[in-house]
């Protein structure tokens, strides 16, 4: 492999010859100088090719937006008069001195930088990924991963990989992608590794899981994909799911901190703010409670209501943010019945489970709590929901030999990166959307 310099290291190579690779991002002619924007993997950079590079020039004239090319220039410092101080290297550039085209590009369908509406921005995917709106979007998502990851491995966590096909539903709620299996057998894909996920407490103690989970809703909306990351966490030896809400708590500081110290300039692009973290506990009431306030505060009658509505989300959030300088809340003690078996009923709380959402700019973005350790216990919630306890046999042995009292979180990734940003959608930020009225059949034509 050629010597190449990375773009976001020129500054360690002022006046001196260095070889560049990268794309094309703008080319403008201005009389006989021709500048290129050249960007990698690590930045992006102004090159200007002159009249006494001839050839350089002859090349320069001839490519485009996203012709991917090869430079060998000189890095020179600007003249002060010339510095772009909102650039990190505007105040050098690069002399073109040799250029080579290593692919051409076509005619681009329109503007990379353009605004367009979502399905258009969907419908050419391959490409608008290209633009600076979207590499900002993931690259702030890649760190939400390495800050979960490494903030969890560091707690003791160890990481799992979840089976995606699977013999029935963790949840028990239906909506599921059936699929034929080997030997005339049926099979679906997962809707969590909830059950998984809690076997492997057995084994570590502390376990985590990155990975795609699927749901069958027949949802077409701002909110909801087929297809989305669920970021799971399981844990032994709580007391209750209040351990389980304190573990999160200090998980989404360390990944504020973590976007404040990686990401400043990708939220600058996206014209983003990072979340309001309140110094002490995040804010946190019941579900009786939280409907009691919207109704006193609105006069809404919902006091009586099992759940809460998208617009009860967003009016607690915005709640959160004034009362407290907090775009986070907690709402713990969801009616039994509105929870997987699985779930912990409070002692004294009958009827309501030691389970929370976490809710975060309007919308929930985590489902925790405390799970059911007891196997008596279990089979009993499951033959009350209708449930075989024989479909669940594999996960009930695990009950079987002694389990901890337990619990965790799943957490999904594509609609935490929508509110950390403060996008309208979340498929904004889903790489390749799945929902009932997308997916990538043109792959194959």
């Amino acid at each position: 492999m050629q010597d190449r310099t990375n773009i976001g290291d020129l500054h360690d190579h002022i006046d001196t010859e260095v070889t560049v690779a990268g794309y094309v991002d703008v080319r403008r002619d201005h009389g006989k100088l021709i500048f290129l924007d050249i960007r990698d993997r690590t930045g992006i950079v102004q090159g200007v090719a002159l009249p006494n590079h001839e050839e350089a020039v002859a090349i320069a004239g001839e490519v485009r937006s996203e012709f991917a090319i090869r430079a060998k220039a000189k890095v020179n410092v600007r003249p002060e008069k010339m510095v772009n101080k909102d650039q990190p290297n505007g105040d050098i550039e690069l002399e073109l001195l040799e250029l080579q085209v290593l692919a051409r590009a076509e005619e681009l369908p329109f503007e990379k930088d353009a605004e367009v509406n979502l399905d258009t921005l969907l419908d050419n995917r391959p490409f608008t990924l290209r633009s600076e709106r979207m590499r900002a979007i993931f690259k702030v998502q890649h760190e939400i991963l390495q800050a979960y990851r490494t903030f969890l491995i560091s707690n003791g966590f160890v990481e799992f990989e979840a089976p995606k096909i699977v013999g029935g539903d963790a949840e028990g709620g239906g909506n599921i992608f059936r699929l034929e299996y080997l030997k005339d057998k049926w099979a679906y894909l997962a809707t969590s590794p909830q059950l998984y996920k809690q076997i492997m407490v057995g084994v570590y103690e502390r376990v985590f899981s990155i990975g795609n989970v699927f749901r069958a809703e027949l949802h077409s909306t701002s909110r909801h994909l087929n297809e989305y990351t669920s970021l799971d966490a399981e844990f032994g030896f709580i007391e209750d799911h209040t351990d389980v809400m304190e573990v999160q708590v200090e998980l989404m500081r360390n990944m504020v901190s973590h976007l404040k110290e990686t990401c400043s300039t990708e939220f600058a692009t996206l014209n983003a703010s990072l979340p309001l973290v309140p110094v002490d506990e995040f804010p946190h009431m019941k579900l009786r409670e939280a409907l009691q306030l919207i109704a006193d505060e609105t006069g809404e009658d919902c006091v009586n209501e099992p759940d809460l509505a998208p617009e009860h989300e967003r009016w607690l959030c915005e709640y959160a943010n004034k009362k407290y300088a907090s775009d986070f809340i907690f709402i713990t003690h969801y009616p039994v019945a509105k929870r997987p078996f699985y779930t912990y009923e409070d002692e004294g709380d009958k009827g309501y489970t030691k389970s929370y959402d976490l809710l975060f700019r309007g919308v929930e973005i985590t489902t925790g709590g405390q799970r059911i350790h007891d196997h008596d216990m279990l089979l009993k919630r499951l033959e009350e929901r209708g449930l075989d306890p024989d479909n669940f046999t594999f996960y009930l042995m695990a009950f079987k030999y002694g389990m901890p009292p337990h619990g965790g979180w799943g957490m999904g990734l594509e609609r935490l990166t929508e509110k950390m940003l403060d996008l309208d959608n979340v498929k904004e930020a889903t790489l390749f959307p799945r929902e009932i009225n997308r997916i990538d059949t043109k792959l194959n034509n």
